[in-house]
């Protein structure tokens, strides 16, 4: 005999998410582009067949997911948006701070991250990208007195080693990771009891990194990467998940 199938319950889908399913299947295929616009409410109404209400809440959620901007009243229909890093960013620090992800998991996911660019960019980097990553590093030297100027130019070295990885996705996934790491430690990271000696401690760092990709040593600046986050971040984790950490730091 046959064993018998057992099946799942289903979940009714409501008719804003059918909404929302077609028209974010329209903008992944193409047939929707950044700048272009849906048509109006009331032909949206039309076209799905729903009440005002669906269309409202679709485009209420699109507009959460950073897909469309929606004006009440506009007769020129929501506008289609390009991606923006902000649009992970947010979904990111959702989720971590529901504990869906660990404070440990964004860290280690950065250390990999961070290592990555730094091995591309030791390879590929122009000389206009290594000026930049210099111009950084003498702000961060001569803004020892100003935690925010420096954190700044902290910013743009990372994200000028990113660049110089040549690879896109890498610089959006380095930009919302470190942001979301910040902001869930940010408190901490204010009430750091020597500032300037972190400050000084990172400068060292950033200008090891910085020798590396000079001469094109990608695995010297991956390993750099991975230890100086950890030694960074180690602290704000508890032991357990130091050891989670720890398992990329003997990686070559």
């Amino acid at each position: 005999m046959a064993r018998r199938l057992q099946f799942q319950p289903v979940q009714p889908v409501r008719a804003y998410e059918r909404i929302v399913q077609q028209i974010e299947d329209a903008i992944l295929r193409g047939d929707l582009r950044p700048g272009q616009r849906l048509p109006s409410e009331r032909d949206l109404v039309q076209q799905f067949s729903v009440s005002r209400s669906s269309v409202r809440e679709a485009l209420r959620v699109l507009q959460s997911n950073g897909m469309v901007r929606s004006r009440a009243g506009d007769p020129a229909g929501p506008e289609v948006l390009p991606f923006s890093p902000a649009t992970l960013q947010k979904s990111m620090t959702t989720l971590a701070r529901v504990s869906e992800l660990s404070l440990a998991e964004l860290i280690q996911f950065r250390m990999l991250l961070d290592s990555s660019a730094n091995l591309l960019a030791a390879r590929l980097r122009t000389e206009e990208q290594l000026a930049e990553m210099d111009a950084a590093m003498a702000v961060m030297r001569a803004a020892t007195d100003d935690y925010e100027e420096f954190s700044r130019a902290d910013v743009a070295f990372h994200d000028a080693v990113a660049r110089a990885s040549g690879n896109r996705l890498v610089q959006v996934c380095n930009q919302v990771v470190r942001s979301v790491v910040l902001t869930l430690i940010e408190d901490k990271i204010a009430r750091a009891a020597d500032r300037t000696a972190q400050m000084a401690e990172s400068i060292a760092h950033h200008a090891e990194v910085l020798d590396a990709v000079r001469i094109s040593d990608g695995p010297a600046a991956a390993r750099l990467a991975r230890q100086t986050l950890y030694d960074y971040y180690a602290g704000y984790v508890t032991e357990q998940e130091r050891e989670f950490l720890r398992t990329l730091i003997d990686t070559d």
